[in-house]
């Protein structure tokens, strides 16, 4: 992997590619949620999986709990790696594991406004925070109805920030292509009882990967 500094503001952004062994097209930017940075454990594993898969992953870390703050540095980095001379990429995806995936919607709905731009192949969210713990009334829900590129969310059945009708009542308006992986009984953080992490990201690598492919290949067709 190639560790890269993103200059951002007066400051700079660390990142991390994950570089498959044959030249990729397609690339995948991923984040973290509000805690944590680009090491989470989850990140890590899909980063690296994809990869070996031919995927090209950047994933960056971004502190701070300001969604508009946090959508700003996602952009800067679509940006960076658009304008990669050492990665000529004909499309991303981009991914974010809860604030993340909120902040990533955002991007792809503000640049889509901006222009007819496909760089942006679609969207992963990772357990996307659809409302607080509790407070199902008020959804966060308004990116997602704008936006038109294929979106993937992971989330678990039992995630107190995300119900599962409310999540599929969501998709059910949107007018982007979308699919709902459930993963049974998983909380926000994705974890099952009864079973250990890396089998349950095991279960999510496949599940983007297999996406991932899916619309690729409609690309081409």
């Amino acid at each position: 992997y190639v560790k890269v500094k993103i200059p951002f503001g007066n400051k700079y952004l660390d990142a991390i590619f994950s570089v498959p062994e044959k030249k990729s097209t397609y690339g995948v930017i991923l984040t973290h949620g509000a805690g944590g940075d680009m090491n989470f454990p989850h990140l890590v594993s899909l980063a690296a999986y994809l990869a070996s898969h031919g995927v090209l992953c950047l994933r960056f870390t971004c502190k701070g709990l300001n969604i508009a703050y946090r959508t700003k540095a996602f952009k800067t980095v679509v940006e960076y790696l658009k304008l990669s001379d050492d990665y000529k990429l004909s499309g991303v995806f981009l991914a974010g594991r809860s604030m993340g995936s909120r902040a990533a919607a955002s991007v792809i709905r503000q640049l889509s406004q901006d222009d007819d731009d496909d760089f942006i192949q679609g969207l992963v969210c990772l357990s996307y925070p659809l409302h607080r713990p509790k407070l199902q009334s008020k959804l966060r829900d308004e990116d997602l109805l704008f936006i038109r590129c294929p979106v993937l969310f992971v989330s678990g059945s039992a995630d107190e920030m995300c119900e599962k009708q409310l999540l599929e009542g969501v998709a059910s308006k949107m007018k982007a292509p979308k699919k709902i992986h459930w993963i049974d009984k998983a909380n926000h953080g994705l974890a099952v009882k009864g079973r250990t992490t890396d089998d349950v990201m095991e279960e999510i690598n496949s599940q983007v990967f297999s996406w991932f492919r899916e619309n690729i290949e409609l690309e081409h067709k």
